[in-house]
């Protein structure tokens, strides 16, 4: 059962091949096999999974509807709202934290049928392209040991990815959907801003570049399975004044052409990274797309203000003592300040809203741009995962990494769509690709990962090693 994707169990527990029960606990067997190995859930769910199972198929038996996701079992993100535990975001000082509600989001896909079964971990407070905090400790990248599974929702991307659960939940600031779905051989959507509501229904100041640049979204291992998700998980919700309902059409059947940008910027690539995007375009020229290598607008300024944008109002928050009830981790601190050192802060009132002020600019070049590219194929980061600690390793490190996710963060400045979408193997790496379209076209990104997808042999689930 585990190697079923979340559509495949959902058609078959409503049609009585299966019950949520023996998915569940099939899910279960392999939480308990696999994630000693790899430590991707923090917080087990099995009681409370259990009895959702059980609850469903009595619904079943009585000829209720159990919904469109019936029994699939997910994980969610240690900074999602689920009653079912504490909301920690990874910290030793908030285990305390149980959520008075769950994130609408997640009530959407509870009452769809979806049964939480673990929690997934992530580097404390998410602001690290690592999963590793004092909390809960790393989550091992399957794959390979030595690299990070990427971050910051790293603990639900592995746990798809090894079968311990068919979808998860994340997040994604600056690639923390994409580039751990990336590492890890599956699919992520980073939605359009405002599509899917907050993670928690408490309300909290929030600094703007999280307003505008922080989604949440569905990891998978099938687009399909994100398609299912998304649908569910999308619509405006009254805790959160950001949200916003836009139609989520079933396919996409406009003009299909691609903007494909190798290197994104003229900042260097991978071999084997150039070689998956242009894999990647092939397919989808074999697919009846119109291909087109072409650089869209102004990535490097867009990636440079993403960085000054969340750097400036990140830093306070990281590096001044007091600002949270405890410490945290040590290399997260550690992270952000080698971070700052290299970034032009922007300190002044000037400064600050000028850089705004820009971002209205390089958001109308790219609706410009989509008008006449529907799609924009490039890589998730143009190098490989880097070695475990590489991040940590002085401010030149942050500065390299930042420039390998130059494409990641642009999609976050902007507020734009993404697909994360493997495209096989090299050796024992993952290689995959990222497709963006407009914002709100959701579905035009999908139906362009759908199409790169079917050109390829899975590659999940996989055993943990």
């Amino acid at each position: 059962m585990i190697n079923l994707t979340a559509t495949e169990i959902a058609a078959q527990v409503r049609d009585g091949r299966l019950t949520a029960t023996a998915v569940v606990d099939a899910h279960l067997d392999r939480i308990a096999a696999v994630n000693p190995k790899v430590n991707a859930v923090t917080v087990v769910l099995d009681d409370q999974a259990r009895s959702a199972a059980a609850a469903l198929d009595a619904r079943i038996a009585a000829g209720s509807d159990p919904g469109p996701l019936a029994g699939v079992p997910i994980t969610v993100k240690e900074n999602i709202d689920l009653t079912w535990s504490a909301t920690t975001s990874g910290l030793p000082f908030a285990t305390g934290n149980v959520p008075p509600a769950n994130a609408t989001f997640v009530d959407r896909l509870l009452a769809a049928g979806a049964i939480p079964v673990g929690r997934g971990n992530m580097p404390d407070i998410g602001l690290r392209w690592d999963t590793d905090n004092d909390l809960y400790g790393r989550t091992v990248n399957p794959w390979d040991p030595d690299r990070v599974p990427g971050g910051s929702s790293g603990g639900d991307a592995v746990a798809v990815a090894t079968g311990m659960a068919a979808a998860g939940l994340g997040n994604d600031y600056g690639g923390s959907l994409r580039l751990p779905a990336h590492a890890a051989g599956i699919t992520a959507l980073r939605p359009s801003a405002g599509r899917v509501p907050a993670p928690s229904r408490t309300v909290e100041p929030l600094p703007l570049s999280l307003q505008q640049m922080a989604v949440n979204g569905p990891l998978a291992r099938s687009v399909d399975d994100l398609d299912l998700l998304f649908s569910v998980m999308h619509g405006a919700d009254s805790y959160d004044p950001l949200s916003l309902s836009v139609p989520h059409p079933s396919g996409y059947d406009g003009p299909r052409r691609v903007a494909v940008t190798v290197d994104p910027a003229g900042w260097g690539v991978d071999p084997a990274v150039a070689g998956a995007v242009r894999a990647a375009a092939s397919a989808l020229a074999a697919a009846g797309w119109e291909v087109e290598e072409v650089s869209p607008p102004a990535v490097d300024r867009c990636a440079v203000l993403w960085r000054q944008l969340s750097s400036t109002e990140n830093a306070p928050m990281l590096i001044n003592p007091g600002v949270f009830p405890g410490p945290l981790s040590a290399g997260t601190v550690q992270y952000f300040r080698d971070n700052i050192a290299d970034v032009t802060l922007l300190d002044t009132s000037a400064a600050y809203q000028g850089a705004w002020a820009e971002r209205f600019v390089h958001a109308a070049a790219w609706r410009e741009f989509h008008s006449r590219y529907p799609v924009v194929l490039g890589p998730v980061t143009t190098q490989e995962m880097p070695q475990i600690g590489y991040d940590l390793s002085g401010p030149a490190a942050t500065t390299e990494l930042w420039r390998a996710h130059r494409l990641l963060v642009t999609a976050n400045f902007l507020g734009l769509p993404a697909v994360a979408v493997p495209t096989g193997l090299s050796g024992r790496r993952p290689l995959g690709v990222q497709v963006i379209a407009r914002q709100h076209a959701d579905h035009i990104a999908l139906a362009a990962a759908r199409d790169i997808e079917a050109a390829f042999p899975p590659v999940t689930p996989i055993p943990a090693g």
